[in-house]
């Protein structure tokens, strides 16, 4: 079971590289400079937040010793906060495309979703043979 999980979670990790920079192109292309900001700043901030999740609980996992889940707790809402600051001020500030910035903001979801296809994919298809 663990296998699958780190499975998951290094495609995960990859996939969301991937979707921003597909993501950013796409919008480049076809809509105007503050919508891409948008969806560039969005999937920056949740791609990182989600790389610095991982690598705090990899850690918290990995130590032999216990790491108590109030720092990751901590950690966790330290980012949420810091997260809400730069969306709050990136949309009343007006340097983005609210719409871009959710669609950035949709990276990771995008990400877990096509990550557990996969998965399911191959669990359908293992018992199948």
């Amino acid at each position: 079971m663990m296998e699958i999980q780190r499975r998951i979670i290094g495609f995960v990790e990859k996939a969301n590289w991937v979707f921003l920079i597909v993501g950013v192109c796409a919008s480049y292309i076809l809509f105007s400079t503050e919508f891409t900001f948008g969806v560039l700043a969005g999937g920056l901030i949740v791609t990182l937040n989600f790389q610095m999740m991982a690598k705090t609980l990899k850690k918290a996992f990995a130590t032999s010793q216990f790491t108590s889940w109030h720092v990751i707790l901590v950690k966790y809402y330290i980012r949420l906060l810091i997260s809400a600051v730069i969306i709050f001020i990136l949309i009343f500030g007006q340097l983005v495309n609210p719409l871009g910035l959710i669609i950035g903001l949709s990276v990771v979801v995008a990400s877990i979703m096509t990550a557990t296809v996969c998965e399911v994919k191959k669990i359908i298809f293992k018992e199948a043979i």
